[in-house]
């Protein structure tokens, strides 16, 4: 081999040693600066998860707090609201006596034995009433029923929707037992059911509801449906009470509202439940009828047949409108206590009126 051949070969082992080590010293200076962005970029995402649990576990306990805070509020007002609620408030009327003065939306306390009104309040006003239609439901089925004990299936459409209701679709029921469900649980199934199976049929029988009102001359009363359900079903505190006073009077009717709880068999179960009238287990008052109502529009009403315990006659008490489900029996019993004790101190026969002694 020349010296140029030599010179030649030598150059090129040169390159080539050139070109083989670059890749092989740079390799490990790329692997460890990946090795070193990897581990960095772990402690960034450990710092991270562990700032995101701190701020869980405070947010949580924030949660937490706020809600025993607004719990125990709830509770304060309540206990408030219940010792306004215990205690009766009192005003002047035109005449200078001492009257009710109600926090209900409007209430009348009546004679049904002479007609008098002895106390009202705003009596006359037209105002939902919710379920203290299913009375007037009650009086209307009842007008032709003839066999309480006959069997009906529930169907579909009347439970759907129906918000309260204990009977399931399918099942069979005695019709005497739907009337136990509507008038002591307010069950707003059972109230279609009976207005369905009824001899006006559904869309009947609103209409025969609204002739009996008619009939009944409660000019401030108009039914839209057998439930009680659409606020299209007013009428008026006087209304009310004349329409209690008529339909307690109905044995299949008051016995129903009196009873503290009521157990239905059904083809499928046995069902228990429980008046929605609270004061049919108040030792201190006598309940010959009574039916609750609330619908938003509503808000809580009461329509009550009461018997006087110095006396020998019933005055019906009707409060509409009040604010809270405690407050309609508060009120009642307010009312009622009030109309009695003004009894005890005239001696008389009747309830008093209140014309100026």
């Amino acid at each position: 081999m020349t010296h140029r051949s030599r010179r030649w070969f030598g150059a090129v082992a040169a390159v080539l040693a050139a070109v083989v080590s670059v890749p092989v010293g740079a390799a490990p200076a790329k692997k460890a600066t990946a090795k070193k962005t990897t581990t960095g970029a772990k402690v960034s995402a450990e710092k991270k998860q562990t700032s995101a649990k701190k701020t869980t576990t405070y947010s949580r306990k924030r949660v937490t707090s706020r809600r025993a805070r607004l719990a125990r509020a709830r509770a304060a007002r309540y206990a408030r609201d219940m010792r306004d609620l215990q205690t009766p408030r009192f005003k002047l009327d035109a005449q200078g006596t001492l009257v009710p003065d109600i926090r209900a939306e409007a209430a009348v306390i009546y004679n049904p034995t002479t007609g008098e009104v002895l106390y009202q309040e705003n009596a006359d006003d037209t105002r939902a009433i919710a379920s203290i239609t299913k009375v007037m439901t009650a009086i209307v089925f009842l007008e032709d029923a003839d066999d309480l004990s006959r069997e009906v299936v529930v169907s579909r459409q009347d439970v759907r929707a129906a918000r309260v209701t204990y009977i399931r679709s399918n099942e069979r029921v005695r019709v005497g037992e739907l009337l136990n469900l509507m008038l002591v649980a307010s069950d707003n199934g059972a109230a279609r059911t009976l207005a369905r199976v009824s001899s006006h049929g559904p869309e009947g029988f609103v209409d025969a509801m609204n002739a009996k009102a008619a009939e009944l001359g409660l000019e401030h009363t108009h039914y839209a449906d057998p439930s009680g359900l659409y606020s299209t079903n007013v009428s008026s505190a006087l209304d009310m009470a004349r329409l209690i006073s008529y339909a307690a009077t109905d044995e299949r009717i008051g016995a129903a509202m009196r009873r503290a709880e009521q157990t239905v068999t059904t083809s499928r179960r046995t069902i228990t439940v429980r008046n929605t009238n609270k004061l049919v287990a108040d030792p201190a008052v006598s309940v010959l009828g009574g039916k609750t109502g609330f619908i938003r529009s509503s808000g809580y009403c009461l329509a009550t047949l009461l018997k006087m315990p110095q006396v020998d006659d019933t005055v019906a008490v009707v409060v509409l409108g009040a604010k809270s489900n405690a407050g309609r029996f508060m009120e009642t019993r307010h009312l009622f206590n009030w109309i009695t004790s003004r009894a005890a101190m005239l001696g008389g026969g009747q309830p008093p009126s209140l014309q100026p002694e």
